[in-house]
């Protein structure tokens, strides 16, 4: 563990909490710009296109850092100290840093708004073994609904503006389902033997749900464990018995796994591709349109289809 790593914990954030509180004038109304912290880009992006101008933004987990491994740093624990509102996922996503925001947000009684709070139970999707699968924002319409929430969290904190968050929620629900449609059409191009959708670790369930595609992955929904040799073996099995022709890695784990999943098909006389790199739990870079919610969305569609043998058909948002 890294040293700076091993010595934050809980006791650091009792400190950090004894010495903050909300922002808020000598009349306890709140000024403005709100500081919102979110901890992954997906979430962050909503908390942007809800709050508007009225709501600054701080992310946590930015490119490329995946949220099941991460352990929280100083910095981290510095920004929400500072937050007004924080909004995280939640479904043991965020891993050491869940437990680190529920007590911060209870010892400075600030709201504290998660993915899990939000959504219907019957909509997160389970393993085996019970474990919830956090990766909600993998299909756009149940996205929508989270975006829903966060418009309610931000007006019931802030009721001056709550008319402008309902309306900007609204909004830009209907843009993502908009995309939905988008991509639902997209993948529905894909003949019925290529619909299965090949990726280091198992992401996407629920966009495989939303638009009808086979999964297989050799790591679970958490990365914490490495996939086995078994594990990748039976992937390569499964490619192989379905003559898969591409599969995919992704931005936050490294290609190595999908290197011997191909490697192992050809030994076995059958040629995958490397389909390209998807966002699975971080977004693109800041100021980029990966970097956005629906841009990223836009990059995983046209990737997984194109490799595939679909079509792309035309982008339906200016």
């Amino acid at each position: 563990m890294n040293t700076i790593r091993g010595v934050i914990g809980l006791s650091v954030v009792l400190v950090l909490a004894a010495c903050s509180t909300p922002a808020a004038d000598e009349s306890g109304d709140i000024t403005y710009p709100i500081n919102a912290v979110a901890t992954i880009g997906q979430i962050a992006d909503v908390v942007r296109n809800v709050g508007g101008e009225t709501v600054d933004v701080t992310l946590l987990l930015g490119e490329g850092i995946d949220p099941h491994t991460y352990q929280p740093i100083e910095a981290d624990l510095e920004a929400l100290q500072g937050a007004d509102i924080i909004f995280y996922n939640a479904l043991n996503l965020e891993a050491q840093l869940g437990p680190v925001i529920e007590q911060l947000g209870s010892d400075r009684g600030i709201p504290v708004i998660s993915v899990e709070d939000i959504v219907a139970e019957d909509l997160v999707f389970t393993t085996d073994e019970g474990e919830p699968d956090p990766h909600l924002w993998g299909d756009l319409s149940r996205w929508a609904l989270v975006t829903q929430g966060i418009g309610d969290a931000l007006a019931e904190f802030d009721p001056a503006n709550a008319e402008t968050y309902r309306a900007n929620a609204a909004e830009y629900a209907a843009q993502l389902e908009t995309v939905h449609e988008w991509a639902q059409e997209a993948y529905n191009s894909l003949p019925e033997d290529q619909r299965r959708l090949v990726t280091a670790h198992d992401a996407f369930e629920y966009t495989a749900a939303a638009y009808d595609l086979d999964v297989f992955s050799p790591q679970g929904i958490s990365t914490e464990s490495e996939a086995s040799v078994a594990d990748i073996q039976a992937a390569v099995d499964y490619v192989v018995s379905n003559d898969v022709p591409a599969i995919f890695f992704e931005n936050t784990i490294p290609v190595d796994t999908v290197e011997a999943i191909i490697e192992g098909a050809r030994d076995q006389g059958h040629d995958v591709t490397l389909g390209g790199e998807l966002y699975s739990d971080a977004m693109g870079p800041a100021g980029t349109p990966a970097g956005t919610y629906i841009g990223m969305q836009r990059h995983n569609v046209e990737t997984i289809v194109r490799a595939l043998g679909g079509d792309v058909p035309e982008w339906p948002l200016e």
